[in-house]
């Protein structure tokens, strides 16, 4: 045997002996031998090992056998007798455990008896512990299935704060306490449906509460709310006597059912509860914010004026008897409850309601045009104010608003007075009154205080110098005097006060109202002339009346003379600027009269020779002057004087305007002459002196344009002229050289006319100096110029 073979069997015994050694894991050992070469050769050897260790068990087995069948026998005979033993263990075993057993549900029988005796005491404890609370808590609940909330308040506190902390160690005090929690809020609620109902009843009560606190305060102050509903009425009439039929409103517009006070009317009980249940829920400050919240919300309501307010006094009622009402109810909390309402609190509300109060009514009475309503307006804004100024509110913007109020009443009644006055105006004849018997005398003297010694002595009939306008203007501004006085009494001024507003109140109805009527009846052009000049006579006397409407006004306040000066009726001036309009009307009207008679004029300006006399116009012209200044007689002198001297200047203006004109384009000297025989018609006329008073002369000057150029044409006084001219003691001083132009310029061109005029030798020398004096006019016209 070679060496390799020697080393390769030591491996493989070295391998099985591995394999012999390690009972459970062979791995590398088969890795070894797979890794080689070998594996045929080791199976091999591994066969021959496994042969020899069967013969060794063999010869083992056969040196034992005899001992092994003993071994068995003596095992089946131990068999037996563990089988018996085994039976008898069982039996004891079995009879144990049924022991055991009874034994076992014995003493659980009596553990569970222990236990049970054991927690019915411990029970018995915990029920006599919670009885109190199961009884407040049913109590609780039936309290609040009864709705009484104050009593279930009470058994609530009693249970969260004496009973629950004594059974706070169960867990059903949790679920109690969370129930509690509902409870509360279900009283919460409860009280706040409460709160809510009372806010609606006092809602409703609020007017009914308002009206009864009114009246109240009209019984106190003894005001007389139904005062001067009529009076205004009465003197807004137009006739003499003043009669007008109004129908006062009875007492029972202002009374109510009973005599009932807030208490009486609503139940405040509910707001009490309300708060002493938020005060012992801990939600005092919640529930004062939200009754706050919710009366504002009834102020802000109560403060919107209806519609139609501005209708009838019945709007004026229904809102102010609702916010009087609020803030009596809002006092009365106040002194009940005062942690609900405060004094700071209802003095902001008031600020806020006083502003929107004034508002309103300034708005709605704006549209009032009847004085009998603003008179009921304003005695309910002055009870409006004494009720709520009894309950410690300030109403200085309230007697502000009255003010207001108080202009536009008088505003209204100036408007009425335009109508009052436009009537009397369209009813009057301008004509002077006459009156046939002491009682028609005696009615005028009563409606104006005229005096005159001559008129009492002059026997019936009797003749006034003015129209039936003034006494009934008179009349009627003393009624617009009354009826402002109406406004300002009871208002708690001064009687120096009321007498300054009757004073420019009553100013304000000269200067505007009256003035303005009379400015625009004199504009007519409807009125003659005879028509301006009566309207300019009645100005004179309503102006006499000045004095006498201070008196009275004087009479009506009883303010002291001495401090009346500080407010001067402004009668005198109206009158006075109406009577200067009235005669420059009435010039204007001469003016107008006078155009008609001059239209009538026809001259012939081509006449050879005059009539002889003045022409037929002009003569009936001045027959209607001196008819009409007769009328002048019951004027003041310088009216009459000016009438006179305006109708000389303008008869001068027209003659002038007539030569001048371009219409006519030529003059013949016998239509010259005519018209210088119209003209001494007009300078007699003047001299005559229609209207006395005028200086000599005065009246003549008017035609002295004419009169100078009439005679310079007339006369052929040229050398004169020139010679004279520019100086202040010419004879034709007046005569301007374009006027005197334009009349000779008429004259050539008449004169062209003639046919056999330039046949005859003194025409033609005539014609000659016509055209020098021409050319020595237009030379006097450049030098000038």
């Amino acid at each position: 045997m070679d060496e390799s073979s020697k080393e390769g069997k030591g491996r493989h015994d070295l391998l099985l002996q591995e394999i012999e050694a390690i009972d459970d894991y062979w791995g590398p050992t088969f890795r070894a031998i797979f890794d080689t070469d070998e594996c045929d050769a080791f199976a091999d050897k591994l066969d021959s090992r496994i042969r020899s260790h069967d013969k060794d068990i063999e010869k083992l087995c056969s040196a034992h056998h005899q001992g092994f069948i003993e071994s068995i026998r003596d095992l089946l005979e131990l068999k037996g007798l563990a089988n018996r033993i085994h039976g008898e263990v069982q039996a004891i075993d079995s009879d144990i455990c049924h022991s055991v057993t009874q034994l076992k549900l014995k003493g659980q029988e009596l553990a569970d008896a222990r236990r049970i005796e054991r927690n019915m005491k411990t029970t018995i404890e915990m029920l006599q512990s919670c009885l109190p609370v199961l009884r407040a808590y049913i109590k609780l609940q039936q309290q609040m299935k009864e709705k009484r909330y104050y009593p279930a308040l009470k058994t609530l506190e009693q249970l969260e704060h004496i009973h629950l902390p004594n059974i706070s160690h169960y867990r059903f005090s949790e679920h109690m306490k969370k129930s509690l929690a509902k409870v509360r809020e279900s009283i919460k609620e409860a009280s706040m449906v409460d709160l809510k109902d009372f806010l609606e009843s006092i809602r409703k009560y609020s007017p009914k509460i308002g009206e009864v606190a009114m009246r109240h305060t009209a019984e106190q102050l003894n005001i007389d709310i139904s005062a001067n509903s009529s009076a205004i009425k009465r003197l807004i009439s137009p006739t003499m006597s003043g009669e007008f039929d109004y129908e006062a409103p009875s007492e029972s517009e202002y009374s109510v059912e009973e005599d009932l006070s807030a208490q009486d009317l609503v139940d405040f009980s509910p707001v009490y509860r309300c708060l002493h249940i938020h005060t012992v829920l801990d939600a005092k400050e919640t529930y004062e914010n939200y009754y706050r919240k919710q009366r504002k919300k009834q102020a802000r309501l109560a403060l919107q004026p209806p519609t139609n307010m501005h209708e009838t006094i019945e709007g004026y009622r229904q809102y102010f008897h609702g916010i009087v009402g609020f803030f009596v109810v809002e006092d009365h909390v106040m002194n009940t409850a005062s942690t609900l309402v405060n004094r700071s609190y209802l003095d902001d509300v008031w600020n806020i309601a006083v502003s929107k109060i004034a508002s309103s009514v300034r708005t709605h009475s704006s549209y009032c045009t009847d004085p009998a309503l603003m008179l009921k307006i304003k005695n309910l804004v002055m009870l409006f104010s004494s009720t709520l100024k009894t309950y410690g509110y300030s109403v200085s913007q309230l007697v502000e608003l009255l003010q207001e109020i108080r202009d536009h009443y008088n505003e209204v009644l100036m408007q009425r007075w335009v109508h009052v006055f436009r009537d009397i105006f369209d009813e009057d004849n301008y004509h002077p009154i006459q009156v046939t018997t002491p009682a028609e005398y005696q009615r005028v003297i009563e409606s104006f205080p005229y005096r005159d010694s001559n008129l009492e002595a002059s026997p019936f009939p009797k003749r006034f110098p003015f129209s039936s306008l003034v006494p009934k203007v008179y009349r009627q501004i003393r009624n617009y005097i009354q009826a402002c006085l109406q406004f300002s009494q009871d208002l708690n001024l001064a009687d120096q006060e009321i007498d300054d507003t009757l004073r420019r109140y009553t100013n304000l109805l000269l200067t505007r109202t009256l003035s303005g009527c009379l400015s625009t009846l004199i504009r007519k052009p409807s009125l003659s002339l005879l028509q301006l000049i009566q309207i300019s006579i009645n100005t004179n006397y309503l102006e006499e009346s000045n004095a006498w409407l201070e008196e009275f006004i004087a009479q009506l306040t009883g303010a002291s003379r001495e401090l009346s000066h500080i407010a001067r009726l402004q009668g005198r001036a109206v009158f006075r600027d109406v009577r200067d309009d009235a005669e420059q009307q009435i010039y204007e009207a001469l003016k107008r009269k006078m155009d008609e008679f001059m239209e009538l004029a026809n001259y012939d300006w081509q006449l050879n020779e005059p009539s002889g006399q003045a022409s037929s116009f002009l003569m009936d012209l001045i027959a209607f002057l001196q008819s009409t200044f007769q009328a002048f007689t019951n004027l003041k002198e310088h009216v009459a004087q000016n009438a006179c001297l305006t109708a000389c200047r303008h008869i001068a203006e027209i003659l002038m305007d007539l030569l001048l004109s371009d219409d006519v384009k030529s003059i013949s000297m016998g239509a010259l002459q005519q018209v210088n025989l119209d003209v001494i018609q007009c300078e007699q006329f003047a001299a005559s002196e229609p209207v006395p008073g005028f200086e000599d002369g005065t009246l003549l000057s008017s035609f002295l344009d004419l009169r100078q150029l009439l005679d310079l044409l007339l006369s052929w006084d040229w050398s004169a002229y020139f010679h004279d001219y520019g100086q202040d003691t010419s004879k034709y001083l007046r005569v301007s050289p374009q006027r005197a132009i334009t009349v000779l310029e008429k004259l050539r061109e008449a004169d062209k006319r003639t046919v056999f005029s330039v046949l005859k030798k003194s025409e033609r020398d005539k014609k000659k100096l016509m055209e020098t004096v021409l050319r020595q006019l237009r030379q006097l016209l450049q030098s000038s110029a």
